[in-house]
């Protein structure tokens, strides 16, 4: 009789225990469905951007917003500051005029692109000022929105320009060995590879 009671005692035990950790586990998951993607972004200065995307924006790099010139660059367009990158690690032969031209786009791109992208932070910045005193409006929100994604427009188009414009000095071979060192194999065949003008 006493043997039987402890196994049932046992039993109970064991399944309390399991109902234990189900409830924990539940309340865990509960707990992580709740928590917003966005917790400790309050934190930012300007909370729509990452620290990367404000470096970015300040550096005149095409990185921020997950990448202004990825119509270019994962279409077989090679972009000039990846291209001067693989040649002075030596995977990629430029001639000295071709490394000479790319600099060239490379510097023109970013003298373009840094003051813009130093406006668009002025203007996110406004916005979140906004927000964070209570004293947005939705006129004044409409033109805010309106001046930054023109300022994204034009910043785009900066960065999406010299990826054409570096295709024109590189060679069909050249580009597909740009395609392949950056991991897009899928460009081995594209026809716009074909029509490329190089520099002499």
């Amino acid at each position: 009789m006493h043997r039987h009671w402890c196994v049932t005692v046992r039993r109970w035990l064991g399944v309390f225990g399991v109902l234990v950790v189900v409830l924990t586990v539940s309340a865990q998951a509960q707990q992580a469905e709740e928590r917003s993607p966005y917790a400790g972004q309050e934190e930012r200065e300007i909370k729509a951007l990452s620290e990367a995307d404000v470096r970015g924006l300040l550096a005149g790099s095409g990185m921020p917003f997950g990448g202004m010139a990825k119509a270019a660059e994962l279409n077989g367009y090679p972009g000039p500051r990846h291209v001067l990158d693989l040649d002075e690690a030596g995977k990629l032969a430029l001639t000295p005029e071709q490394y000479r031209k790319t600099r060239e786009l490379y510097e023109k791109m970013r003298a373009e692109a840094i003051p813009l992208g130093k406006q668009l932070l002025e203007v996110e910045k406004e916005i979140d000022r906004a927000f964070a005193r209570r004293t947005i409006t939705e006129s004044f929100l409409r033109r805010k929105v309106a001046e930054s994604a023109e300022l994204y427009g034009k910043l785009r188009f900066v960065h999406l320009k010299y990826h054409l414009a570096m295709t024109r000095l590189l060679t069909p071979q050249q580009i597909q060995q740009y395609n392949e060192l950056r991991g897009y194999h899928h460009h081995r065949h594209r026809p716009m590879m074909e029509h490329s003008h190089p520099e002499k």
